[in-house]
């Protein structure tokens, strides 16, 4: 696939939309995104997007304009997508923080425009381990 030029990122009441450089318009409908789903309208207007996707800082959501084309052909999501999508509760965007990872790298991880080394993905479920265990060490009293 060639890379692709987005010139406008838009959204209404029920879906995001892109325009490429060529002229095609697609769409991602936001039921389709539990995130988004759930989001308030002023959550899904709150977006920025650079040249590999768009992204909600706010609600910890990624796409990537890659994945609102060849539905049909659309390839197995990213297991750092599947893990962060499975348990909604962590925020990838703050796991990125605490490792001091820049919040753009961790995307690119979720969306698979770059798979991260061996050593990375330690070091991500390391970080993991301990926000489980800090939380197992919450002691709420009355």
């Amino acid at each position: 696939m060639k890379p692709i030029k987005v010139i406008k990122v838009w959204i209404d009441d029920v879906a995001v939309y892109i325009q490429t450089s060529e002229g095609e318009i697609k769409s991602e409908q936001f039921n389709d995104y539990v995130r988004l789903r759930y989001a308030t309208q002023a959550q899904r207007a709150n977006f920025d997007y650079d040249n590999i996707g768009i992204h909600w800082i706010e609600i910890d959501e990624d796409l990537s304009f890659e994945g609102f084309f060849d539905k049909d052909n659309e390839p197995e999501k990213p297991e750092f997508y599947k893990l962060f999508k499975s348990v909604s509760e962590i925020n990838v965007s703050s796991v990125a923080r605490r490792m001091g990872i820049p919040q753009s790298v961790m995307a690119s991880y979720m969306c698979g425009a770059k798979k991260p080394s061996e050593s990375r993905k330690a070091e991500i479920e390391k970080m993991l381990h301990q926000i489980g265990r800090e939380l197992l060490a919450i002691k709420l009293t009355s």
